[in-house]
């Protein structure tokens, strides 16, 4: 997209930027043509059976087949060749090709697209992790758009994607241990203790790495405990933006918007987290993801 001034003319000393992100930004598959972001999809397996998220199998398709039961979904990332083609296809008519990817800790996305840039010397392509994914993803992709078409440059966008990176925070719950477990995220043992005693994790996004923040009984005050760390840090920050992420739950997710209205004074974003988080913590669960508001000031 070529790069347009406050004037709506296009400014010839800015060149055009091409932004490009992996399927676990979570925006839901309207949003990529509608706003020019080309998306290179992660896989979804299911047994021997391969798909390519948001293109073959929507998040709606996947929570359906996840509760009915059978094999537990598994994630792989997209091999460097599909993002070479995005690369290549975006990048060989002139401009700045910028590619959001999930944490390296989580997938190896980042390094397949690091991969690509380094096949293609002669194009200007930045590779940005996120340090998260999901809704964390999602906001830093809406932010490099909203810059883009305002007719900011590749570093600016870099730039703003880092500022918010620093100051992201993104903390989740879940109804159950088990879909923990077979992502390989807590041991049987473990398991099986915390579903006995109703014992549910409070787990938090630190340096791109899923870290256990605090453990409590019942799902209901491990969705308080929640709020409670939103509020923490609105009385650190002041004026806080906050997002809420729930897993194949929308009733659920407004009825825990209202608790998070009250903390922020204004009603929350409300997405639903893809396959990728999801093939993690299972449907039901519930996330806050919520940074400075003037961290997405540009």
């Amino acid at each position: 997209m070529a790069s347009v001034g406050r004037t709506g003319r296009i400014d010839p000393a800015v060149k055009p930027v091409h932004l490009v992100c992996d399927s676990t930004a979570d925006l839901g598959p309207a949003y990529y043509p509608a706003h020019d972001v080309e998306l290179v999809p992660l896989r979804i397996i299911f047994g021997d059976q391969q798909f390519r998220d948001q293109v073959e199998m929507s998040t709606g398709d996947f929570y359906r087949r996840m509760r009915a039961g059978g094999p537990h979904p598994r994630t792989s990332q997209p091999p460097p060749s599909d993002f070479a083609e995005v690369f290549q296809r975006l990048g060989s008519g002139g401009g700045t090709v910028i590619c959001t990817t999930i944490s390296s800790d989580l997938s190896g996305t980042a390094g397949s697209a690091m991969q690509a840039r380094q096949s293609l010397p002669d194009l200007d392509i930045r590779v940005v992790e996120t340090k998260s994914c999901g809704p964390a993803h999602g906001a830093a992709v809406a932010m490099a758009v909203a810059i883009r078409d305002r007719g900011g440059a590749a570093d600016a966008i870099v730039a703003a994607i880092e500022r918010l990176r620093a100051t992201q925070r993104l903390v989740f719950t879940v109804e159950n241990l088990e879909y923990l477990r077979r992502g390989g995220r807590i041991g049987t043992a473990r398991a099986l203790i915390g579903t006995v005693l109703s014992i549910k994790p409070i787990l938090g996004f630190i340096d791109g790495k899923v870290q256990v923040l605090d453990q409590v009984r019942t799902y209901s005050r491990a969705l308080d405990r929640l709020v409670q760390e939103l509020a923490a840090a609105v009385r650190l920050w002041g004026w806080t933006a906050a997002t809420l992420a729930h897993a194949d739950n929308r009733e659920g997710a407004e009825a825990l918007a209202e608790k998070v209205a009250d903390v922020t004074g204004e009603p929350p974003q409300i997405v639903e987290v893809g396959a990728v988080l999801g093939c993690h913590v299972g449907p039901g669960a519930f996330g806050l993801f919520y940074h400075p508001a003037s961290a997405v000031q540009t």
